[in-house]
């Protein structure tokens, strides 16, 4: 079990099973520089005096049967103390029936995590105990590191006065099944801390035990059984558990009660969940997940010295969700094509023509995810109409904001558009499908992204910037932005502030450039806006570093095709530039060489196209309009957005026999559904049934 003081020279931070994770993830080069950087062989001073301060420390150890446990050994601040870099001393063996206590001999390695709850900083420390005697322990230091303060939720934490060190505790109470005590207690716990190991063997420095916090709001452990399943939020991508599991899935639990100072402590097998399972898929925030089957496990009640109050959650579990968060979306999700009634929560304008309404399902359930820069189908009944009317707007909000926000130009042409700025009010209730679309951002990428806006095509962008924000608190990551909005007039610009304090907030990875055609006499360059007139080959040659670049275009279709255009005549390729969800279908491209063109298949001559639901029946000959044409012209009303494919709105169940396209879809679809605004019967189908 020990781990050799011998250090490989040149060796790996890491042992191969946290490698071995960080590869599965996309990471090994990333945390094998970052490892080399931040995890030493010594303790920094910063992280000696850290020890020296707190109240408790969290201890990791294994017993001699092999299972790992994690438990918390409190003490008055200074109960720990560094002598030399390289040692920690302990005075403090928790208490009897501790089966950590029990595991601290000389020679055994432990994980040691120092964490100060009420300014969200934590230490870890890896290493072997030199010697123990009646009041405590020391430490030789293997591995020093620092954590990053993601999901500890603020509490403050005082040892009382009266407190005496010797005392013996409480009561211990083995377990094989969670009782109902520790059913409540992991129900609404919001933290917990993990032990894992692996044995010494070819990394002697970098194997043994680890002990880790593991955070989130409330509710975020699900308890099926004797089985806990626990999402795994983003962190360092050390994979320093989970690379542990890898090797040896096992573990072991500590779950603090801090109001009454017990310990729930468990030790059982890990079973890894990736992030296709359908658990994590809907959990928000997991990226993967690992599942906990309790072996045997023990209460030890007044283990704790202290009691403390919950204060505010950490921003980043904020943007996570908890089990029943994650269950009432998966619900939802199944409902995703079908319309949802929203009520107007806010409406705010944004300049003089466009106007933002903020949207919450009336049902109060969920709302369902959406990646930045996809769009909101909504449906209203216009005065004296009598058919709904469809229409697709952008979503402005960004994917972790609680509403979803749609931002609309008032078009003096436009009925929908008119509507919505002139009767609609806080309070009314529109419908809306889920978001859809294939226009979006990945904040994970590192390739720097260029947003290319005019006029109301801002939207997305607002979604975009606000997400790589978020996410890069969140992931670590804030991904390279350059934005750049043209506007005819100031007044006309929306968000013009936002993308400022973006801008300012970010310290230059987001840049924001405002061009404005029409400026005043009074406004000036470099104070009310970047530049004048549009966004021209020299600026983008300017304003951009040499470098490889997505570009993302959102506008009018003169101006998305004149920007496409002269992108492509710097070089660009085709494959990094992404156009609004209704760009593609009217943006003509220059394919790349290894990209082949759209060939339409073969329509059929002639066929029976029945419409299941209605009883209606016709005969579709070649050249005749789409499927959508012919079930209007049979008296139809089906549901539709662009006509071209995109949006995804008249999306039908194909009951039987199969389509052609007339033009390349690119809304999600699966074999057994059409996008029949763009489909016809394909050659060989002598008869097609769609549910309608």
């Amino acid at each position: 079990m020990s781990k050799s003081v011998t250090h490989l020279e040149n060796a790996s931070p890491f042992h191969a099973g946290e490698q071995a994770v960080q590869t599965q993830n996309g990471k090994r080069e990333e945390a094998e520089a970052m490892g080399r950087t931040m995890i030493r062989s010594f303790m920094p001073d910063q992280h000696r005096v850290f020890f020296g301060q707190l109240p408790f420390l969290v201890v990791g150890a294994v017993d001699d049967q092999g299972w790992p446990w994690a438990s918390l050994f409190p003490g008055r601040p200074g109960f720990m103390h560094s002598p030399s870099p390289t040692t920690l001393e302990i005075s403090s063996l928790g208490i009897e029936g501790d089966p950590v206590r029990d595991a601290v001999r000389p020679g055994a390695p432990l994980g040691l995590l120092g964490i100060e709850m009420h300014s969200r900083r934590r230490n870890r420390l890896n290493g072997r105990v030199t010697s123990r005697n009646d009041d405590g322990f020391s430490l030789a230091v293997d591995q020093s590191f620092g954590n990053c303060p993601q999901y500890i939720r603020h509490r403050s934490v005082d040892i009382p006065s009266s407190w005496n060190p010797a005392q013996k505790g409480g009561k211990r109470v083995a377990f094989r099944t969670f009782d109902a005590k520790a059913k409540d207690l992991i129900k609404r716990a919001d933290v917990f801390f993990v032990s894992s190991f692996v044995q010494a063997n070819d990394n002697p420095v970098a194997e043994g035990v680890d002990v880790s916090h593991r955070g989130g709001r409330p509710g975020f452990v699900k308890l099926e059984g004797n089985t806990l399943t626990i999402p795994d939020f983003p962190g360092n991508n050390a994979f320093n558990t989970l690379g542990n599991f890898f090797v040896n899935p096992k573990a072991g639990l500590v779950f603090p009660d801090f109001e009454t100072g017990d310990l729930l402590m468990l030790t059982g097998k890990v079973a890894l969940i990736d992030r296709d399972h359908e658990d994590i898929a809907t959990f928000k925030g997991a990226e993967r997940g690992w599942q906990f089957i309790l072996d045997h496990g023990l209460w030890l009640t007044n283990a704790l010295p202290f009691n403390s109050k919950p204060g505010d959650e950490s921003p980043n579990s904020l943007l996570t969700d908890n089990w029943s968060d994650a269950d009432a979306r998966r619900a939802v999700d199944a409902q995703r094509q079908a319309w949802r009634n929203f009520r107007i929560i806010r409406i705010e304008d944004e300049s003089s023509i466009i106007r933002s309404f903020y949207l919450q399902p009336v049902d109060g359930d969920v709302l369902l995810p959406f990646e930045a820069g996809q769009f909101l189908t909504i449906r209203l009944t216009l005065p004296d109409v009598e058919k709904p009317a469809i229409r697709t707007y952008t979503v402005s909000s960004a994917p972790a904001d609680p509403h979803y926000r749609i931002s609309v130009k008032r078009e003096e042409e436009g009925t929908v558009s008119r509507h919505l700025h002139d009767r609609l009010k806080v309070g009314d209730q529109i419908e809306a499908k889920a978001p859809t679309g294939d226009f979006f951002i990945d904040a994970a990428e590192k390739r720097p992204a260029v947003l290319l806006a005019g006029g109301v095509g801002i939207t997305p962008m607002m979604s975009m910037a606000r997400h790589v924000v978020v996410e890069g608190l969140r992931m670590r990551h804030l991904r390279p932005l350059t934005i750049f909005h043209a506007a005819t007039t100031t007044a006309q610009r929306a968000f013009y502030q936002v993308f400022r304090e973006l801008e300012q907030g970010t310290n230059g990875a987001i840049r924001y450039f405002s061009m404005i055609d029409q400026p005043k006499a009074t406004e000036k360059p470099g104070v009310n806006f970047n530049g004048t007139g549009y966004i021209t080959k020299d600026i983008l040659q300017q304003t951009l570093p040499l470098d490889d670049y997505d570009f993302f275009l959102c506008g009018p279709p003169p101006f998305m095709q004149a920007l496409y255009d002269m992108l492509r005549s710097l070089g660009v390729r085709d494959e990094r530039i992404f156009a609004e969800a209704f760009g593609p279908a009217a943006l003509k491209r220059i394919p790349d060489e290894s990209r082949l063109p759209f060939e339409p298949e073969e329509e059929a001559d002639a066929t029976v196209v029945s419409f299941t639901k209605s009883g209606a029946e016709h005969v579709w000959h070649k050249g005749d309009p789409t499927l959508l044409d012919l079930a209007e012209d049979q008296g139809l009303n089906p549901d539709f957005g662009c006509r071209k494919g995109s949006c995804g709105t008249c999306l039908t169940k194909l009951k039987a026999g199969s389509v052609a396209y007339r033009i390349r879809p690119t809304a999600d679809h699966t074999s057994d559904e059409v996008l029949i605004c763009c489909a016809v019967p394909a050659k060989g189908a002598d008869r097609i049934e769609l549910e309608l």
